[in-house]
């Protein structure tokens, strides 16, 4: 009987490391953290999660599973996407992909080194944008498409982040 309970046990345990291992990194806390982390690193405050934007997020994502197409939704929200093929790619792992960008960012000038992209980032940092809602799909063609939507939107040509 005692060998019965620790195969059950074990079981269970199993199953939720699997059931855990294969959500890791995508949970709508999982997204505000590493937003959140570039923001107090430049003195912005927290995003808060925001059910509407994330399922115009999803919604938006959701197209996007046939091609996996860089191609903004053209929505009323701020929005960053990114796409990988094969293997892994969560939503920290975007997210940090797009705080990679600050390198190229000039705060003092508010400009990008030339042919280098900062917007995701800076779109990341926006002080005025506080509702954050992202999406992560698996495409056809075995990649992954994430997109993050804002609100209020930010990157307003002449404006500072922050």
């Amino acid at each position: 009987m005692g060998s019965f309970k620790f195969q059950f046990a074990l079981t269970c345990f199993l199953t939720l490391a699997m059931f855990h291992t294969s959500h890791a990194q995508n949970s709508p806390q999982d997204y505000l953290a590493a937003h959140n982390a570039a923001r107090a690193q430049v003195g912005v405050g927290n995003m808060e999660w925001d059910p509407t934007l994330a399922a115009y997020a999803q919604s938006y994502a959701n197209q996007r599973t046939g091609d996996c197409n860089l191609v903004h939704s053209g929505g009323p929200y701020g929005e960053n996407i990114a796409w990988q093929g094969g293997g892994e790619f969560t939503g920290t792992s975007a997210v940090n992909l797009w705080v990679n960008e600050k390198s190229s960012y000039d705060h003092s000038t508010n400009t990008c080194a030339s042919g280098s992209q900062c917007g995701h980032y800076t779109q990341v940092v926006w002080r005025n944008s506080v509702q954050l809602g992202c999406a992560r799909v698996r495409c056809a063609n075995g990649g992954w498409f994430v997109i993050c939507s804002y609100n209020p939107p930010g990157n307003y040509v002449g404006q500072s982040p922050y």
